[in-house]
């Protein structure tokens, strides 16, 4: 099944004004990074750019806990 909406937008809409997760710092962070790509449902996309041109994700490991979150909920 292919996700209708892009992982920018599943973290958009996590993200919180308490920050009292990871899931929510990561996306606050996302949401000041304007080279980040907004459109991709892509992994391997998404992952190369982060583990190449951010430092703001500590642990690249996040990362998948994240995406798989993304591809469990079922509204994207």
């Amino acid at each position: 099944m292919s996700k209708t909406k892009s992982f920018y937008q599943y973290l958009m809409a996590k993200k919180g004004p308490s920050h009292t997760d990871r899931l929510q710092l990561f996306a606050t962070a996302v949401s000041a990074d304007s080279q980040f790509p907004k459109h991709s449902k892509d992994y391997d996309e998404i992952s190369s750019y982060l583990e190449l041109n951010t430092d703001y994700l500590s642990n690249l490991s996040y990362f998948d806990d994240f995406w798989e979150a993304y591809l469990n909920d079922s509204n994207y």
